[in-house]
């Protein structure tokens, strides 16, 4: 990756890992802009829905008649006027939310938190795509102490978003979220801590 061009470092992340910590402090470091789930909310305003709305149909599974029609509007289209929650697809949402965050990359250096940002910059040409992970007691201890929560509950917690983010990813992308032939670097960071990924990954970019 070439920190004197325009780039692009995608984050993906298991539960608990840290990683959305490693990926604000990363961009805080590199001095670029950082996009997380507020793509969300900056997409939602061009649909005229609340970001609940944004989160709420981004959490539905696509169905066979999104994808047979693509609703027959492009999203360009959906720009020109109001349309109300209902009428909006997840896939709609997802193409959204790829337009936008490819959009803020021709204009600017950014990471890239989640959103199969792997895939959405799959061809970008100056791109790091990075796989944060940590073993199962590891997350556990830091789920655990964020949330204020047992160990069993911490447990479901990481099951559940980890599930969600490997259906996500291969609803979206058709592809598998812990494949590590989608990232260049996967990194288990349990005894590096955040400083100490960060510290890592400063050295690998360079």
């Amino acid at each position: 990756m070439n920190r004197n061009e325009k780039f692009v470092v995608t984050l993906n992340r298991e539960f608990g890992s840290g990683g959305h910590a490693i990926g604000e402090e990363l961009a805080r470091r590199l001095g670029v802009k950082l996009i997380d789930k507020q793509i969300l909310k900056e997409v939602s305003r061009k649909f005229n829905i609340t970001p609940q709305e944004a989160e709420r149909i981004e959490e539905q599974r696509p169905s066979w008649l999104d994808d047979f029609t693509q609703f027959y509007q492009s999203f360009m289209s959906m720009n020109e006027y109001a349309v109300e929650a209902r009428d909006i697809t997840s896939r709609q949402l997802f193409t959204a939310q790829a337009i936008a965050m490819k959009n803020i990359a021709a204009q600017e250096s950014c990471v890239v938190i989640g959103r199969c940002g792997f895939d959405v910059f799959k061809d970008h040409t100056n791109c790091l795509k990075l796989f944060i992970h940590a073993p199962m007691d590891v997350r556990i201890k830091r789920i655990s102490e964020k949330y204020g929560v047992d160990e069993k509950k911490a447990k479901e917690l990481i099951q559940d978003n980890d599930y969600t983010r490997q259906l996500y990813t291969r609803t979206f992308t058709r592809k598998e979220w812990y494949d590590v032939r989608n990232y260049d670097l996967a990194l288990d960071v349990a005894d590096f801590g955040i400083k100490g990924a960060v510290d890592f990954l400063m050295q690998l970019i360079g």
